[in-house]
């Protein structure tokens, strides 16, 4: 019996703080929950203060209780969800290519 099932692929956008240890607080959440971040990327502000951060991950039916997580993580200013942009993480990673 195949129990696959088809996820739709979904963006977080995040609003971080800029310091150490942020991404890894943010991906440790989703590793606690045996939950596979697709796409990562992030890039500090103008103001050096925060970062913005885009995670793409398979929407597998629980993404209302992560996303509910995510909020509660002190160093998380704000989360908009997304449908997901593959073209940006295609781009950059044209641009990593040799």
């Amino acid at each position: 019996m195949n129990g696959s099932v088809t996820s739709a692929l979904t963006t977080l956008h995040l609003s971080v703080n800029n310091h150490p240890g942020v991404l890894s607080h943010v991906c440790g959440l989703f590793a606690g929950r045996a939950y596979n971040l697709e796409g990562v990327l992030v890039t500090p502000e103008a103001d050096g203060d925060t970062c913005r951060m885009w995670l793409v991950v398979k929407d597998d039916g629980r993404m209302e209780q992560i996303v509910k997580q995510v909020r509660k993580l002190h160093d998380v200013l704000d989360v908009q969800v997304g449908h997901a942009e593959p073209t940006v993480f295609n781009r950059l990673a044209g641009c990593l290519e040799c």
